[in-house]
């Protein structure tokens, strides 16, 4: 039996801790500004990558790193605190049930950006990924 790839483990495991992000999320989030517990994930997030990275002794010169490395770090950044923003601020105002199908949107929207931005190739399996992700989000919002 072929153990499955490390790719798959670290992806499945994105997954699982997404689905907890929204379930806390949604509980920590009551009776709290969403803004302010954005700011208070973030900080643990800091604390708990600082650890690991200093463990690991993975630390490094800021100098050696490029300046495309900075730029697009620095843009992903940036929009991984807009989407959490957002994201909390949802989980707020909607139920979990919809607020999280629709965060997941994101996938067809990295297939699509992955076309026009990075050059990759659409399969008809990431298509037709896509397109099933799309229509169970529009029918677990909209029905």
């Amino acid at each position: 039996m072929n153990p499955l790839p490390g790719w798959l483990v670290f992806a499945l495991a994105s997954a699982f801790f997404a689905a907890l992000t929204a379930i806390f999320g949604k509980l920590g989030v009551e009776g709290l500004n969403s803004n302010l517990a954005t700011f208070i994930r973030s900080v643990v997030i800091v604390c708990i990558i600082a650890g690991i990275v200093s463990l690991r002794g993975e630390w490094q010169n800021p100098a050696q790193i490029g300046a495309r490395n900075w730029l697009f770090l620095i843009l992903s950044a940036l929009a991984t605190g807009l989407s959490w923003l957002c994201y909390y601020r949802a989980l707020q105002l909607g139920p979990v049930s919809k607020v999280a199908p629709v965060d997941k949107l994101s996938v067809a929207l990295a297939i699509v950006m992955g076309l026009l931005f990075l050059g990759e190739t659409l399969t008809w399996k990431a298509a037709l990924g896509a397109a099933l992700i799309v229509a169970g989000t529009l029918l677990m919002v909209l029905l």
